[in-house]
Formats: C-alpha cells, sequence, structure tokens
C-alpha cells in the first residue's frame, strides 16, 4: 500500500518534479459537481501542498433556448430552477465556488448534458440517465477526447471517473478521457459508490489501488466544497446532514480515498 499524493507510475525524476511543480492534476469531471463529489479531500490536500490542481467539467455547455425534455424539467423541478440557461449559470456559480473553497481551478467545455442532448432529428435522446450510450452519440467519445487533448500537457496526471452507477454521462466521458492514449488514474464516483459499494470491487477489478491520506482539516473542505452544490444536495443526499454524514463514513474507513490505476 502506498500512502502519498503522487501514485507510482509518476514517482520518476520525483523530486524533480515535486519541488518544480510542473505536474498538473487534472480530474475530469463529467458534470458540475463529480470531481468534488468524489474526490474533495484528496483535492484540498493536493492545492495546500502546493500542487495545481485542475477539474475540468465536460458537460457544462449551455442549451439553446428551445422546449425542454420530461427528464429536463424534472431534474429541474428537483434543482429548483427553471431554464436551461439559469440551470447551467447556477451550476456553474456552484461549481466556482466549491472549487474555490478547494483551492482548484475550475474550467468548463461546452457539451451538453445528456438531459439536454437531441438527435439530428429533434429527438430526445435520453428519457432516463441511466441507459447506455444513444447510438447516434458513437463518435462523442471522440469528440471529447479531441477537446481534452490540445489542452493537456506531457507531464499532466489525469483522473478519470470510473463510471460506477453506469450514468451515461460517466461512461462516455471514461471512454473518451481512455482514448487519449496515456496513462490514467480513476476515482470512484459519488454518490454511486455509496448507494452500491458491492459494485467498486467488480469495476477495479485488474486495476491496481493507490491510497490517499485525508485528514481532518481536508474531510471538512471536501464537506464544505460539496455544500456549495446547494443545488444538487436533495437529490443526491436529501439533506446536507446527511450529506456530511455520507462523506464523514467514507472516509473515516480508511482516513483517505484510493484512486485506481
Amino acid at each position: 500500500m502506498i500512502i502519498s499524493l503522487l501514485p507510482a507510475q509518476f514517482q520518476l525524476n520525483l523530486t524533480f518534479k515535486w519541488f518544480n511543480r510542473q505536474m498538473r492534476w487534472i480530474y475530469i469531471s463529467p458534470h458540475l459537481d463529480d470531481a468534488i463529489l468524489s474526490c474533495g479531500g484528496l483535492i484540498w490536500e493536493q492545492t495546500r501542498s502546493g500542487l495545481p490542481v485542475e477539474i475540468w467539467t465536460v458537460t457544462s455547455g449551455y442549451p439553446p433556448p428551445d422546449t425542454l425534455s420530461i427528464l429536463a424539467h424534472e431534474c429541474h423541478a428537483e434543482w429548483g430552477t427553471e431554464t436551461a440557461e439559469q440551470t447551467v449559470s447556477t451550476r456553474r456559480s456552484e461549481d466556482r465556488t466549491a472549487s474555490k473553497v478547494l483551492g482548484a481551478i475550475a474550467y468548463y467545455f461546452d457539451i451538453l448534458d445528456c438531459i439536454y442532448r437531441r438527435s439530428s432529428q429533434g429527438d430526445w435522446l435520453y428519457p432516463d440517465v441511466f441507459v447506455p450510450p444513444h447510438s447516434a452519440e458513437a463518435a462523442l467519445p471522440d469528440e471529447i477526447a479531441a477537446l481534452l487533448r490540445p489542452r493537456l500537457k506531457p507531464d499532466d496526471i489525469v483522473v478519470s471517473p470510473l463510471a460506477i452507477g453506469r450514468h451515461v454521462d460517466h461512461v462516455l466521458v471514461r471512454e473518451a478521457v481512455e482514448r487519449l492514449g496515456r496513462p490514467l488514474l480513476y476515482y470512484a464516483d459519488i454518490p454511486y459508490t455509496l448507494n452500491h459499494p458491492e459494485i467498486l470491487e467488480q469495476a477495479t477489478d485488474g486495476l491496481s489501488a493507490t491510497f490517499y491520506s485525508i485528514s481532518n482539516e481536508g474531510l471538512r473542505a471536501w464537506q464544505d466544497g460539496i455544500t456549495a452544490y446547494a443545488s444538487q444536495i436533495s437529490m443526491l443526499f436529501i439533506t446536507k446532514a446527511k450529506m456530511q454524514t455520507a462523506i464523514r463514513s467514507y472516509w473515516q474507513k480508511n482516513n483517505g480515498i484510493y484512486l485506481w490505476q
């Protein structure tokens, strides 16, 4: 077991890179909350130590101002928003606040959330988020990879979701990141890994785990970061208090988290 802020495959020339601070950690977040939900405590520990951390959110684009799908209407009602523009603006604002709490830089790509995506004929692609990718989006992983690739530097450490829970956007984003053709780390998607912990073993079969310690201060920063996503708390955790309990219980298993490679 390795207790470190850096995974084993990146430990060559460690002294130079550690003090040179050129090694960015890039967390790929399918939505405007996933990376901080899953890795907020580690992100805080890393930025506190002086490591540059960026969170790249893939499906954070503004939809055109037209009719919403039934699924989008249901989500907006849960989130307390009305229009798609208001929703994306609110969620980006929450994410900027959460990223600031943890000391990370936030960057947004303009791919639409699956609840807003349509086919070329105008049909809504996703009546539910827990379904396989639609055949009309077979090229989407390559399109996402093409957006990510030019922004990456050779020494960047890229951290991808495992896609636990099989949310269609998480699945597509993982596929896209894997098409970059570079070493990757993977994080366990929260809240799905909390709700279905038995899936984690299957999802990480064949991968090696690296442990990352998170302090009590890191735990509190993690909880504070998640609290910034006010529109999402009721859907994900029901209440703020239940969120804090769930994250603390998850952290207490090891006083940290694992990433896989």
